[in-house]
């Protein structure tokens, strides 16, 4: 299957009074990887310009080194570039720890500091402990009060989120983080900042599209 098809999708039409969440959960529910699932999900965190010309979505875990390592050169090609939107999904697949520092991260978006949180568990070097994922987060400026009570009330919420993601990463065909859709590029491993570059500037060319 060309790359290109691997995000074609079919797009659901749904009338406009449904909840965007709901029609989200039916489409996955149908095709994982449809285009409006991949890059429109309205639960997933958004960095970048939320305008942008070019959409890259990253499938990550915050146990993954490689994903550690990417995170700063990515955050760099982002800024600089101006015009990227970056879709960022967790996808917890280094045992419980993972999952629960992903929910963690993703309720701190309730009290606005997912981007706070995000960064700087990325930003932590060696084994990650519950320990020291909780006094990341609390010295990121999360309040772990009001996360817990973010975390009890969209439990379900939350769960779908990852549960999304990763029947998404699946459908890919990637095989472990960080992992990344660039236009319609299929990118699975670790893009140096050039490689960022030149997918990006043949995804504004349509060479995405065009296969040449």
């Amino acid at each position: 299957m060309k790359r290109r098809e691997m995000l074609a999708g079919i797009a659901s039409v749904v009338p406009a009074v449904l909840a965007r969440s709901a029609v989200m959960a039916q489409e996955q529910a149908d095709n994982p990887i449809s285009r409006d699932s991949v890059l429109r999900d309205p639960d997933i965190p958004l960095a970048g310009n939320l305008a942008g010309d070019v959409t890259i979505v990253e499938y990550f875990d915050y146990q993954c080194p490689h994903c550690k390592r990417i995170a700063p050169i990515l955050a760099d090609v982002v800024k600089e570039d101006g015009r990227i939107r970056l879709v960022l999904k967790d996808w917890p697949i280094f045992g419980e720890l993972s999952v629960q520092s992903a929910r963690l991260v993703l309720g701190a978006k309730f009290q606005g500091k997912f981007h706070d949180a995000y960064y700087a568990l990325m930003g932590t070097s060696g084994k990650l402990t519950e320990a020291r994922l909780m006094e990341t987060l609390k010295q990121a400026g999360v309040s772990l009060e009001e996360l817990h009570g973010a975390l009890e009330t969209h439990d379900e919420k939350l769960k779908s989120i990852l549960k999304r993601n990763s029947a998404q990463a699946e459908a890919f065909g990637f095989n472990g983080t960080p992992s990344f859709i660039v236009g319609t590029f299929r990118v699975p491993g670790v893009p140096t900042a050039e490689q960022f570059k030149m997918m990006i500037a043949d995804v504004r060319a349509g060479k995405d599209k065009t296969g040449r």
